[in-house]
């Protein structure tokens, strides 16, 4: 049994919340155990994917003005706005992984971590089968979000997205973190990632059809779940379906430290937002 370590960091804001992941990547680089983080965001905050631009589909205006972050991620996508939900990460050698030297091969192995304990919550998820799987709305009046579109390495249920991932890769290592919503506003989401919607279009017919394409855990289990229930039992369902066992675990010095040097040279930089991978 591969013993993996388990962080459960809590509140965070964007910037340390993508600087930590990325500290844990290049743990993983140097050697250190597998790794899960369970964390979630204070204050909410869009997350950028790395390629992606900031143009008018991200409303900055709207953004400053709820209150809420905006930062780029190390890894690739659609925005997401991260607000009531519980967020995991995945740092780890390829061979520490099933299927590690895949790219879809390891979505798959992690995948069916988070697909066991969601269904210990009652939610029955899986992984899409093909990019755009869902319904047949026209999702390219939904560009900017990214839980507008299923790609094939996110979760469903009933054909609405609940769990949208990515993943990045470096020296024999990967990342992989993903959003999983607790409750989730399609109007909010629309409010702050327009994707080019005017104003009446946000409130109309985009919100109904991105209510029909994503959902969170209370859409479905008729209820809502605390940020600890559902750490547990992600935790128990990384255990049943991966046959691992976890040492609850801190931040090393050097992780610390790693983080604390990425948010001044990335992820609290504001060019580092504005230009990102597109430099």
């Amino acid at each position: 049994m591969i013993q993996w370590r388990l962080l459960v960091t809590g509140p965070g804001g964007g910037a340390y919340n993508m600087a930590l992941d990325e500290a844990l990547l290049e743990s993983a680089i140097g050697g250190e155990a597998p790794v899960l983080r369970i964390y979630s965001w204070k204050p909410p905050a869009v997350s950028l994917g790395y390629f992606q631009e900031l143009d008018e589909g991200i409303d900055r205006a709207e953004i400053s003005r709820r209150g809420f972050g905006l930062v780029r991620r190390p890894t690739g996508g659609r925005a997401i706005l991260h607000k009531d939900e519980l967020t995991y990460a995945v740092a780890a050698r390829e061979d520490d992984i099933a299927h590690g030297d895949s790219l879809m091969g390891s979505y798959r192995t992690i995948s069916r971590g988070i697909e066991a304990g969601l269904q210990m919550l009652g939610v029955a998820a899986r992984l899409a089968d093909r990019s755009g799987e869902g319904r047949k709305q026209d999702r390219q009046t939904l560009p900017t979000v990214c839980f507008g579109q299923p790609a094939k390495v996110d979760m469903l249920v009933a054909s609405r997205k609940i769990v949208g991932s990515a993943q990045t890769r470096r020296d024999g290592a990967l990342l992989q973190h993903g959003s999983i919503p607790v409750s989730i506003d399609p109007a909010e989401h629309l409010a702050v990632m327009p994707g080019g919607l005017n104003t009446n279009e946000r409130a109309a017919g985009s919100a109904e059809t991105l209510a029909e394409l994503m959902c969170g855990i209370a859409d479905i289990i008729g209820r809502t779940p605390s940020f600890d229930e559902v750490a547990q039992a992600l935790q128990a369902g990384f255990v049943s379906a991966l046959g691992i066992s976890f040492v609850a675990d801190e931040l090393a010095a050097v992780e610390s430290s790693a983080t604390a040097r990425l948010i001044t040279e990335k992820y609290g930089n504001d060019a580092w937002t504005a230009q990102g991978g597109t430099r």
